[in-house]
């Protein structure tokens, strides 16, 4: 009988007993599997050609080195270059990523971020310093947002006459209108989209934006996308037909 009992209880199945501590780690590793996954998809993310035929890059100092040819060979159509910060700071990476265009044939303009504690006029002359004269580039962008510190914001009609005066200036300079960024957040309080009539361009993370009050030309589609040949982060834009 003992012989047989002994069997018995070997043929059984051991449980695995549940604890609170097995199931937290059971979590960890499906959490883990998941972020994993869309980390790499979102990596390697754009939108459907099929909607936005045309895509191109965003490059900044962080953006580090570039191969030009592979980031041409993984669809990039063209480049928008940070220039300029307000009336004083300029993009360290600018004039070697200008040359790195110019060299490759690449298709190009340039971004000035707009600081509202300074004046219109100073950061006009920023950029035109800084970003020389060239009909071939595509329209110069001046991006709107909270990103630079401003204890005393303007108001509305203060804001969109100051606007207006710095458009004037580089667009005499780039001789063709000028395209505005305007994120959620400072079209929410401004509305530049409402008082100044000029192409618009917007942001957001994988999801088509509808934040303004008329149609957009541009979209920054991703900030998490990455390409073989360029060292650092970039931002990816689609453009609307």
């Amino acid at each position: 009988m003992s012989t047989g009992t002994q069997r018995v209880q070997t043929g059984k199945r051991r449980r695995i007993k549940v604890t609170p501590l097995r199931i937290f780690i059971l979590l960890l590793v499906v959490g883990g599997g998941l972020a994993a996954g869309f980390f790499t998809l979102a990596r390697s993310w754009t939108p459907s050609r099929d909607y936005f035929p045309v895509q191109g890059l965003t490059l900044s100092a962080q953006s580090g080195a570039i191969n030009w040819r592979m980031a041409q060979a993984a669809g990039a159509d063209f480049v928008y270059l940070r220039a300029t910060d307000g009336a004083g700071s300029r993009d360290a990476g600018f004039d070697d990523y200008l040359a790195g265009a110019l060299a490759n044939d690449m298709r190009h303009g340039a971004i000035h971020r707009y600081d509202l504690c300074n004046s219109a006029s100073d950061q006009a002359t920023r950029f035109i310093a800084t970003v020389p004269r060239d009909p071939q580039m595509l329209p110069p962008v001046v991006e709107m947002g909270f990103d630079l510190p401003c204890a005393d914001r303007p108001n509305r009609d203060t804001l969109l006459a100051e606007l207006n005066t710095f458009l004037n200036q580089i667009e005499t300079h780039a001789a063709k209108p000028a395209v505005i960024r305007t994120s959620r957040e400072f079209e929410a309080a401004y509305d530049v989209a409402g008082g100044i009539n000029r192409s618009l361009w917007v942001d957001g993370e994988f999801l088509v934006p509808d934040y303004t009050t008329r149609p957009w030309t541009m979209w920054t589609a991703s900030t998490w996308k990455r390409v073989d040949g360029i060292e650092g982060p970039i931002e990816w834009n689609a453009v609307r037909q």
